[in-house]
């Protein structure tokens, strides 16, 4: 007979802080090539969407 038991502690994966921080500046730049229509760099919205425009498109993600 068993007996339902704990289960085994979980692996730690210790995570490095530089990565935590890689990982939100990553979401920030997608935020910016992908979304970005003036809501956070309004002067400068021509010159980001001029870059980004081509490469928006063949993501697929509209940007008119």
């Amino acid at each position: 007979m068993t007996t339902a038991g704990l289960a085994p502690d979980a692996i730690r994966v210790h995570v490095p802080v530089w990565a935590w921080a890689l990982a939100a500046f990553a979401i920030v730049v997608l935020y910016v090539v992908l979304q970005e229509n003036g809501a956070l760099l309004a002067q400068a919205a021509d010159t980001v969407h001029e870059f980004t425009h081509d490469g928006r498109h063949a993501l697929g993600v509209p940007c008119h």
